[in-house]
């Protein structure tokens, strides 16, 4: 392991950040610090602050200090609206997650050797949640004594349902590369073992049974065909075996049936009904209410109860929200709408402004490089920033973590390939 001390500290530190974000969090929490703060430290003593000056440095930057001031409890200005001020504290810790990015960028995962050390990282994390979910579905419990969860989906190696998304965001880089380099190969056997790995893979997303990890894993697997196409009759056998597992899953996994094929079409027949629908009609409300600054972090949750934002949306013909249907959480259940509710208007727009510039500096050069891991890190951040569907609260560590993680070692990844 070369390089300084510090820089090989920070190494480790980030090495054991997917183990904290699965089963300690506070160990994620010190390890992401650790890195921040040697990091900063090597930028003050090298005096090489050129990270700071890049595009999406700068708007992370923007939109942060703005959810900060909208979130700062100053009642002669309107901002801080909730009245909360640990909204204040807590939006300021944000700036954590893109110290964190920036210093995977740059300087912890500088090398080849580093890279490769936290793609392994990931890729025993995947086959860890895979391995669990395998095993609670066929013994019926995972490996700490839990059982699915009461809505049928697997949990994985968790006690709650975090599996499905979570395995969805970082399979393909675990799956991907050792895919195609099998599928690449000249011998038959090699080839029939990497079509058995995709397929694995992804039956064993559909198994988890939670609906947008099913869906994100099929975008993901249509992103991967498009860039290397020595996947595509793979993944069409993949989407054909998935296909026949869920049309089989009243009989082969009745909890998987009733999550993905019952529960959707409950949700879909009155979304605006449905809890999804009632939060997405009351994060809009609140908007609406508060166009400029929003609500400050965590408003939604601390004034979403009030019967001021009972409303509506008569224009789309959307009956006023009702606290018994489900119109109130901790959080609005998707990053766009946490935004609106969050900081107004320009809180939203600054945060599609992040999101389009994280993907486009992870889309330059695929075309012209066709890197299977690159391809791979490109798809776990489309999924996370995908607009449509049910997300957790951004960004919280325990999922949002593997986000940073990800597009820290993408970035990093495409300054070897610049």
């Amino acid at each position: 392991m070369r390089g300084s001390l510090p820089q090989r500290i920070a190494l480790i530190a980030t090495l054991l950040v997917p183990l904290g974000l699965l089963h300690a969090f506070v160990l994620a929490e010190i390890c992401i610090g650790v890195t921040d703060v040697l990091f900063l430290a090597n930028s003050f003593a090298s005096r090489d602050f050129t990270w700071a000056r890049q595009g999406w440095v700068k708007i992370a930057l923007i939109w942060w200090a703005w959810l900060l001031l909208c979130s700062t409890p100053l009642p002669w200005s309107g901002f801080g609206s909730a009245g909360w001020d640990m909204g204040f504290g807590q939006a300021f810790v944000c700036l954590r997650f893109i110290l964190f990015t920036a210093a995977l960028q740059h300087w912890v995962l500088a090398t080849k050797e580093s890279r490769r050390l936290a793609a392994w990282a990931l890729s025993l994390s995947a086959l860890w949640i895979g391995l669990e979910s395998w095993q609670q579905y066929l013994t019926g419990r995972n490996i700490f004594g839990d059982p699915r969860w009461i809505d049928g989906s697997l949990t994985g190696p968790f006690w709650k349902p975090r599996a499905g998304a979570l395995y969805m965001h970082i399979l393909y880089p675990a799956m991907l590369p050792a895919v195609a380099a099998m599928l690449g190969s000249s011998r038959t056997a090699r080839y029939l073992q990497g079509l058995a790995l995709a397929v694995a893979g992804i039956l064993t997303s559909v198994l988890i049974g939670q609906r947008m990890g099913v869906a994100l894993t099929g975008l993901g697997l249509v992103i991967a065909a498009f860039y290397l196409p020595r996947l595509r009759w793979p993944a069409a056998i993949a989407i054909i075996v998935a296909a026949g597992f869920l049309l089989a899953s009243p009989v082969l996994s009745p909890g998987t049936h009733a999550k993905l094929v019952g529960e959707t079409d409950k949700n879909l027949s009155d979304f605006s009904q449905s809890p999804y629908g009632e939060l997405y009609t009351r994060a809009t409300v609140m908007g609406l209410q508060s166009p400029i600054h929003g609500w400050g972090y965590n408003g939604f949750r601390e004034l979403c109860p009030e019967p001021r934002f009972n409303g509506g949306l008569t224009a789309l013909n959307i009956p006023p929200t009702q606290l018994g249907l489900g119109a109130c959480n901790l959080h609005p259940h998707n990053y766009y709408m946490q935004a609106f509710t969050d900081a107004g208007l320009p809180g939203l727009l600054l945060f599609i402004l992040m999101a389009l510039w994280w993907l486009k500096d992870l889309a330059a050069g695929l075309w012209r490089h066709r890197s299977p891991l690159q391809i791979a890190l490109f798809i776990s951040v489309v999924t996370y920033l995908w607009p449509i569907g049910s997300t957790d609260e951004f960004p919280v560590l325990y999922m949002l973590g593997w986000l940073f993680f990800l597009l820290g070692l993408g970035l990093a990844l495409k300054r070897e390939n610049a």
